[in-house]
């Protein structure tokens, strides 16, 4: 038999089952990373060659990006700005839909839903238009983030490796996960929240998808140090809003205006879900070409920012509701008295608006960065009105910080891997204990909305675990649950000849017949199929008797078996009864246990799950 081999290696010896998954993640990493790099590179050309080349607009960004080109200085033109933006949603409307229609939109679902419902198979063209469509939106000021396409982008190199080796559907789902969390980990240099984001996202409850994380956790690392390399060595470890060291939780009072933050963010995140898909569903039902929808919603986005723009006497910080908007959190951020209330809560109400016509519209971007801005400009406000009730206990640039988390942590269901992406993007662990009660407050709150469609309950509820489900569902009952132990059983003696053995077999309906010896102890088992080759054949009925033809040594349950050992022993043998014997004394008949029966208790089982998973929603 030829050994399967990995660049050469022979994986099933030489590396083992972990050594061979290190180097599958390994190589997932390195795409991912390459991936990232490619993506940011095509979004910056754009930006520089189109945005800033022909509107003057340069969208503002965190502390510890990287520009790789020099502004030219030019003039803000707003008609210019919003020629471009129209022209990016075209442009990236007619890639999306003529190459690849998966591609639409955000990009998390569409790895949510091929990790669940397809098997764990994404087309490789999904990677190269994503990476261009979500360039050219983005990079002509469309308001998204960076997180779905690249979430997308390495999920399908992930989904493309796992093809090319001819995986299994669960290893294929397993390089999927490890590719969309490495991504991410690289782009946000956040590895370790890139390694739960993979696992955690899968699930609206509170579920995670253990078998990838540390497949992940390697790929997420190797994307960084991949990514790394890109940018320079002063930049590699560096935050993307800086390290924001002063921030700090000195009083357990403060959880008051924090629970107040808490409920403000989830209102909030009520408010983004409903306008973002109620827009999207209304972009889905326009009549004509959906290539064209993207650059409505350009127009819709580029409108907003401009009536803003004018609204606020030419205050360029409210165009933070196009493009990243990174640039007025990171002003709120790290100087919170430069940016006016009613600046910050125009930036949160209508980047909810902005995002949802870009990306609602079919246009590719991500809901992460917006939910950044939203969650963290919502924060800085709602901190400076509780800095005015206490002045001495409210940080606003600290209630900026924990709103970034604790809107995503809503929205998305994703509160852990939240909570630690806001740590790393800000280093600011020192508001880990507010982070953690805001985003666990709006977890909750927020039950039943998500910013993804395609997130099931939990494993319970995914494709991707019923075969996992059935043993863990069958694990939790035993035989003596449902075993028939007043069944009166024919029970043969074993020199009953076979003469004997037919013509019971033709008075009964019995299927499963147990052998005893002289002393009633059961030693073997036949069944009518193993009397059926006999039936015709009268010479010999005389001469065998059940010792010859019974099954020894016999495969039975005990009753403190459970369901799953009893499938597995009714599989083995092909038949659909086994004998149920004494724990303690193989020899004592106690009854049978049939495979329909085992059946109807798991859907009973199922049934009394899914209805308590129901009431729970509710």
């Amino acid at each position: 038999m030829s050994q399967k081999r990995f660049f050469g290696l022979p994986i099933s010896s030489s590396l083992g089952y972990h050594g061979t998954w290190f180097l599958r993640a390994v190589l997932v990493g390195i795409l991912a990373g390459v991936g990232a790099i490619a993506f940011q590179l095509a979004g910056q050309v754009i930006v520089r060659f189109v945005l800033i080349q022909f509107s003057g607009f340069t969208p503002g960004e965190g502390h510890g990006e990287h520009p790789l080109f020099e502004n030219p200085g030019v003039e803000l033109n707003l008609y210019w700005l919003l020629l471009v933006l129209i022209g990016g949603g075209l442009v990236s409307g007619m890639i999306v839909y003529t190459f690849a229609p998966e591609a639409e939109g955000h990009g998390t679902d569409g790895a949510i839903q091929a990790f669940h419902h397809g098997r764990g198979n994404i087309p490789l063209r999904v990677a190269i238009v994503k990476t261009l469509a979500s360039a050219i939106t983005l990079g002509t000021a469309g308001s998204g983030g960076r997180e779905g396409p690249i979430a997308q982008i390495g999920a399908t190199l992930g989904s493309t490796l796992g093809q090319w080796m001819k995986l299994s559907a669960r290893d294929r789902r397993i390089l999927l996960a490890t590719g969309m969390g490495a991504g991410v980990g690289a782009i946000f240099r956040a590895p370790l929240a890139g390694a739960i984001f993979a696992g955690e996202i899968m699930y609206r409850d509170a579920d995670i998808e253990s078998d990838v994380l540390i497949p992940a956790a390697v790929g997420s690392i190797v994307a960084y140090s991949v990514y790394g390399m890109f940018l320079p060595a002063e930049l590699c470890f560096a935050h993307i809003f800086g390290e924001l060291t002063d921030y700090s939780a000195n009083s357990l009072f403060e959880l008051v205006p924090y629970t107040i933050l808490a409920l403000s963010l989830s209102a909030m995140a009520w408010l983004y879900v409903r306008v973002f898909y109620g827009l999207h569903d209304i972009f889905a039902k326009l009549p004509g070409p959906r290539h064209l929808r993207p650059a409505l919603g350009a127009l819709l986005t580029g409108l907003t920012g401009l009536g803003l723009y004018h609204l606020f006497d030419a205050n360029h910080q409210v165009l933070a509701v196009l493009s990243t908007g990174y640039g007025t959190l990171q002003e709120g951020l790290a100087r919170p008295d430069n940016v006016a209330l009613n600046v910050l809560l125009a930036v949160a109400f209508f980047k909810i608006v902005t995002t949802s016509f870009t990306i609602g519209s079919g246009g590719s971007g991500g809901v992460f960065g917006p939910s950044m801005v939203i969650g963290g400009c919502l924060g800085i406000a709602v901190g400076k009105l509780c800095g005015s009730i206490w002045p001495d206990l409210v940080n606003p640039g600290a209630f900026g910080v924990v709103g970034m988390a604790g809107f995503f942590a809503g929205c998305a269901h994703a509160p852990i891997s939240t909570i630690i992406m806001v740590s790393e993007m800000t280093g600011s662990y020192s508001l880990l204990m507010p982070t953690m009660w805001v985003s666990t407050l709006c977890f909750l709150l927020c039950q039943k909305v998500s910013l993804y469609r395609k997130q099931v309950g939990s494993r319970l509820d995914s494709p991707a675990h019923s075969g996992d489900f059935l043993v863990d569902v069958l694990q939790d009952l035993r035989v003596r649950d449902v075993y028939d132990s007043s069944l009166r059983l024919t029970k043969v003696p074993e020199k009953t000849p076979l003469r004997e053995l037919v013509r019971i077999l033709s008075q009964t309906h019995q299927h499963f017949f147990p052998v005893v010896n002289e002393k009633g102890r059961l030693v073997g088992v036949y069944s009518d199929s193993d009397v059926r080759p006999y039936l015709y054949d009268d010479v010999i009925w005389d001469l065998a008797d059940a010792a010859d033809i019974m099954k020894t040594p016999v495969i039975s349950v005990t009753p403190t078996d459970d369901l799953n050992t009893a499938i597995r022993r009714l599989s083995q043998l092909g038949v659909d009864e086994l004998p149920v014997v004494d724990e303690k004394d193989s020899g004592v008949l106690l009854g049978v246990i049939r495979r329909e029966t085992v059946i109807r208790s798991y859907y009973g089982k199922l049934t009394e799950y899914q209805e308590q998973a129901t009431a729970h929603a509710r």
